[in-house]
């Protein structure tokens, strides 16, 4: 698939599965500090949402030659920054939808719900 073709949003169940097959992606988590801080998916790189702007060298850096698979809390702030990344020319950036909530319910349950 190109990324001309990439839908903006993955499920947290395609997710796991390009983690399980170990397929060349970063994850994103574009919530705050303290949302960090209660719980991620692993590994991941935190940078705040009203930061992306600033870190967008730092985001090309990372997403290049990968999927860049972005997340927050529930999908919404995912999904508004990969709209803004794919302006910026990050083609490769997708969304998870239902955000680190819906990981937690589906994939994994240690996950904490917040």
């Amino acid at each position: 698939m190109s990324t001309s073709e990439l839908p903006y949003e993955i499920t947290a169940t395609q997710l796991a599965k390009l983690l399980a097959d170990k397929a060349e992606i970063v994850l994103l988590d574009c919530r705050e500090d303290y949302e960090h801080a209660t719980a991620r998916i692993e590994p991941c790189e935190l940078i705040p949402m009203n930061t992306i702007p600033n870190n967008l060298n730092r985001i090309e850096a990372l997403a290049e030659g990968k999927q860049l698979v972005v997340y927050c809390h529930h999908g919404v702030r995912s999904l508004n920054t990969v709209v803004w990344l794919r302006r910026q020319g990050i083609e490769n950036a997708v969304s998870l939808t239902g955000g680190i909530d819906r990981w937690s319910m589906e994939i994994d349950t240690s996950v904490p719900r917040y």
